[in-house]
């Protein structure tokens, strides 16, 4: 159990770490025209983060929340994506009843950018500043500021030991995720016929992210040592890297250390009203295992659609994870409001 927390908590932490060292990277090499975009329109970026969290696995969760915490989204769109993101729940959808994934999927974007866009015009009406770290959600937030442009900081590049330990860092992150030691295992889909190539695989998107950090590697290898030092090292390895693998770890150790204990699945009940409120609440948990039951039930017949919604609303898979690390207030705010959208889909779609 411990060697599986810590594999996770590793695969968590690098991704995440990867993905703040690319959009900085990608923000200071554009001089901040990168992200312009997105800061001129809110509904284009709740848009855009549910778009992200509609990605099977928690990357694109992970690229949101580093969005966020850099003033870059709103607080709408960060529950945009937090609807959208089933975590690797996705995976388990595409496997199981892939007949049906797409609707629903397409349901759960629905319901995010629509309830992305009511959460930013109802914090607006409450003259809540939600458009980044100013917000009153988020005071607590480890990071108090948006990427910083320095147009005159340098251009030397020297082979400090900094560069060399982020380089040969990402490089064994690289190597880690291609040859499969970060792996977690997925059912294969029920239609897969032996060598067939599932796009959707979570081991495609490790590949992916993979090419991702070789264009970190690329800045880190030709980016100036100003860059390189303030902004990579001092910024997101030494402020962010510790807190998100410590939080990470805790809570999976925690997370494991109960389900070691307790039988989720012993709670299933023929009640489909106090299913999708159990679903609802234990999507409440930044984890990818306890919502798996509620797959299988859904693809055997026993529950029906309200409660997969519910479940797959209401819960994030890991994604939720690095924003808990960055601020309890907002990550606390955020699976409220989850939990109260999911109890309202759940039950309106039961009715109808």
């Amino acid at each position: 159990m411990l060697i599986d927390v810590l594999r996770n908590s590793i695969l968590i932490t690098g991704l995440v770490t990867v993905m703040m060292m690319l959009i900085e990277s990608l923000n200071i090499e554009s001089g901040g025209s990168f992200f312009n975009g997105l800061k001129r329109t809110r509904t284009g970026q709740v848009i855009f983060s549910a778009l992200l969290g509609s990605i099977p696995g928690c990357v694109g969760g992970f690229a949101s929340v580093s969005l966020y915490t850099h003033r870059m989204i709103s607080f709408g769109a960060l529950i945009a994506m937090m609807i959208a993101s089933s975590g690797d729940e996705a995976f388990m959808i595409v496997a199981m009843v892939p007949g049906k994934a797409i609707m629903i999927f397409a349901i759960l974007f629905a319901i995010a950018v629509v309830s992305g866009i009511a959460t930013d015009f109802v914090c607006d009406r409450l003259s809540v500043k939600t458009h980044g770290i100013g917000a009153g959600l988020i005071e607590d937030t480890h990071c108090k500021q948006d990427f910083e442009i320095h147009e005159h900081a340098g251009k030397s590049r020297r082979l400090t030991w900094k560069r060399a330990v982020m380089f040969a860092g990402v490089l064994v992150f690289i190597t880690a995720l291609a040859s499969g030691i970060l792996d977690h295992e997925h059912a294969p889909a029920a239609d897969a016929s032996p060598g067939s190539i599932d796009l959707l695989d979570e081991k495609w998107m490790q590949y992916l992210f993979a090419g991702l950090s070789i264009i970190v590697l690329a800045f880190l290898a030709f980016a100036s040592d100003h860059y390189v030092e303030r902004h990579l090292w001092d910024h997101i390895v030494r402020k962010h890297l510790p807190t998100i693998f410590a939080w990470t770890f805790g809570v999976l150790l925690l997370v494991a250390a109960g389900m070691k204990y307790v039988d989720i699945s012993g709670w299933i009940s023929g009640n489909t009203a106090l299913m999708i409120l159990l679903a609802a609440a234990i999507g409440i948990i930044p984890e990818s295992g306890p919502h798996l039951v509620f797959v299988t039930l859904y693809a055997s017949g026993i529950v029906p659609l309200p409660v997969l919604l519910a479940s797959s609303i209401s819960q994030d898979g890991h994604s939720s994870l690095p924003l808990l690390a960055e601020s309890k207030k907002s990550f606390a705010a955020a699976k409220l409001i989850n939990f109260a959208v999911a109890l309202v889909t759940g039950y309106i779609t039961l009715l109808i």
